[in-house]
């Protein structure tokens, strides 16, 4: 039981990987706060750990908004006490050309992925002691790209950089800061990109499921992980190494 007496923030979790990872966080005795844009897939979430035997509230989050993010953070902690692992999950992937794609869609995209990591980092960080642990999920795109999806692979890329800015910062209070780069994973967010409906980005490699990503999250989020900090873990069944 890695996380028993453990508060576990996951944004995204209503679907996708952060479903899966806050299944597996409150199997493992975790009380988690499932925070997501959709209410009521955060409420089947949360229902779904209840109706298991495990612990969990659902929180309505814009995760791009400050504000939000203070309320979710605020609510953890009036309802636990404490924080002990915070996973940024949720993600917005915005598409077009750099010399057409919205200045809204572009800064968008910045706001919700980057942002919220931001966001969930300044504020969790002073609910947070010793042995703490923050996950952020990157992507595969942060090192091979396609066109089109810019926005979304410089989000990726800016929050590698800043898992290993802010793991510096954080190591003298002993709580650490990784990420993991997923490759393709059985989501809604892969099968409705335009890009691979239209054949423009390949499916290289096996498709994950979201257990595998959520297998990775919760070692980085556990003790087992101790020993680890400002680190990417690539989770994409060799895609990487496929490409060209």
């Amino acid at each position: 039981m890695r996380f028993a007496n453990k508060t576990c923030i996951v944004t995204g979790g209503g679907s996708g990987i952060g479903k899966a990872t806050c299944l597996q966080m409150a199997a493992e005795g975790g009380r988690v706060v499932v925070a997501d844009l959709d209410l009521g897939s955060a409420q089947a979430t949360a229902g779904a750990i209840a109706a298991a035997g495990g612990t969990a509230i659902a929180v309505q989050a814009d995760v791009g908004n400050s504000s939000a993010v203070q309320a979710v953070v605020a609510e953890a902690v009036a309802k636990y006490g404490a924080i002990d692992v915070v996973v940024n999950d949720a993600a917005l992937m915005k598409f077009g050309p750099i010399a057409d794609i919205a200045e809204a869609d572009f800064f968008a995209t910045l706001t919700v992925n980057l942002g919220s990591v931001f966001f969930f980092s300044k504020y969790g960080v002073a609910h947070m002691g010793p042995g703490s642990a923050f996950v952020n999920v990157s992507s595969v795109h942060a090192y091979a790209t396609s066109p089109n999806v810019v926005a979304y692979a410089s989000s990726k890329g800016a929050i590698e950089a800043f898992t290993r800015g802010f793991a510096l910062e954080m190591q003298p209070r002993n709580i650490r800061v990784n990420a993991v780069a997923p490759g393709s994973v059985d989501t809604p967010m892969l099968w409705n990109n335009p890009n691979v409906k239209s054949g423009v980005e390949k499916l290289e490699g096996p498709i994950g499921k979201p257990e595998d990503l959520s297998s990775a999250i919760c070692f980085l989020a556990s003790d087992d992980a101790r020993f680890i900090t400002g680190a990417t873990l690539l989770v994409d069944g060799g895609r990487l190494a496929k490409l060209p």
